[in-house]
């Protein structure tokens, strides 16, 4: 799990994993890909 400021908040680096039982809904759109550089191709799809 990921904070809504990565470079600010505390995530599960510092707190430690989420228990499965924990989360809540699922996946479905890719709001940001990155691989040295922006993958734009890949922005606002849906994950299939």
């Amino acid at each position: 799990m990921m904070g809504d400021n990565r470079h600010g908040s505390q995530d599960s680096r510092y707190w430690g994993f989420v228990p499965e039982d924990h989360v809540v809904g699922e996946a479905w759109l890719i709001w940001m890909s990155w691989d040295k550089g922006v993958r734009w191709s890949r922005l606002f799809s849906k994950i299939k």
